[in-house]
């Protein structure tokens, strides 16, 4: 996978624009009604959903898998802002403990095994009390059953990415251990562009208990 993100990062650049998610925007005003103040990015690409948290002053640390995406992140972060680079099944990078954890459309790209490692490490990392909020897709998104299927509830899309949904059964599989409060599926982004269906997720928040 390494290798797929830094080729398109290469040749697209910011692939998605500068504008941050409507997920992330409501993560970035949870986690500061929350009061929280340093957050962990697994996931961070050249940091557009980052912004939203640093605009609010949460500290924020990332995890970024293509270098190329990390040097354009730079133009735009001061040094105190640190990026790690390598893959999330590397984790953990740093012995970091944060109150917060922000995890956009990640987890569904990974293996079984490494999605399991990295809502273990994140967990790992909060402090008490802390939060995570991932954003995973869902099986009622029109990609859903869109190619080669691969295995339960997993599939390789048209363009070679593989992909695994989340129903009820799988949130609950994958998170109830790690302090599940609340999921919900959501749209994004909320209204979605002419001629674009845009994509369902279920966001994901844990509490790390007292």
């Amino acid at each position: 996978m390494s290798q797929f993100w830094e080729s398109n990062f290469i040749e697209k650049q910011k692939i998605w624009g500068d504008a941050a998610t409507d997920l992330a925007v409501d993560a970035a005003d949870l986690f500061m009604r929350e009061g929280l103040s340093n957050i962990l990015i697994p996931g961070f690409g050249y940091g557009r959903n980052a912004m939203e948290f640093i605009k609010r002053n949460i500290k924020v640390t990332g995890i970024e898998i293509s270098q190329t995406a990390i040097k354009l992140a730079q133009d735009h972060f001061s040094n105190e802002t640190k990026i790690h680079h390598g893959s999330v099944a590397q984790m953990p990078f740093d012995d970091t403990k944060y109150d917060g954890v922000f995890c956009h459309a990640l987890l569904h790209l990974l293996e079984e095994d490494e999605r399991k490692h990295c809502i273990d490490q994140s967990y790992r990392h909060l402090t008490k009390g802390g939060l995570m909020y991932f954003t995973v897709i869902s099986s009622l998104d029109s990609a859903f059953e869109n190619g080669e299927k691969i295995g339960h509830n997993r599939f390789q899309s048209p363009h070679g990415v593989n992909l695994f949904f989340y129903d009820e059964s799988a949130i609950a599989n994958e998170f109830e251990a790690y302090g599940l409060i609340e999921a919900q599926e959501r749209q994004e982004p909320l209204i979605p562009k002419a001629g674009s269906k845009g994509q369902r997720f279920w966001k994901v928040l844990c509490r790390k208990e007292q």
